[in-house]
């Protein structure tokens, strides 16, 4: 595959994560009753909502942004680690919300390999 096509593979799964992170910001910061339900099964306080879906963001624009990316991933790496340990902690081994954000954090570092040569000096991959 051309390094053209790799960067065009990478801005557009970049795109997608910040869609789908997007959304879930907007989400947590809505607090819909569904979102509510979550948080209380999870045993975050509801007032923490607007906090959390506020870092969500700032961490998803920081991804977004080229010069920032890198920050941005590390920074969502951090968020989607605590989602995941939040729901080990509950005994969810395994469950949707771990996967997505396992998921998540995979599709933030591919995508940020495949389009910013930086990290991939950083982090050669060799078959």
């Amino acid at each position: 595959m051309s390094q053209k096509a790799l960067l065009w593979t990478g801005r557009i799964i970049s795109g997608l994560v910040v869609l789908a992170l997007l959304a879930d910001a907007a989400s947590i910061l809505t607090f819909p009753s569904s979102m509510q339900a979550k948080f209380a099964a999870t045993g975050f306080p509801d007032d923490l909502a607007h906090t959390l879906g506020m870092i969500v963001l700032f961490c998803t624009i920081l991804f977004a942004i080229p010069r920032t990316a890198v920050l941005g991933a590390i920074l969502l790496t951090g968020f989607l680690g605590g989602a995941i340990c939040a729901h080990f902690r509950l005994g969810e081994i395994g469950s949707p919300p771990q996967i997505i954000s396992l998921v998540l954090g995979a599709l933030v570092w591919g995508a940020l390999y495949l389009r910013d040569a930086r990290v991939k000096r950083l982090l050669p991959l060799t078959v």
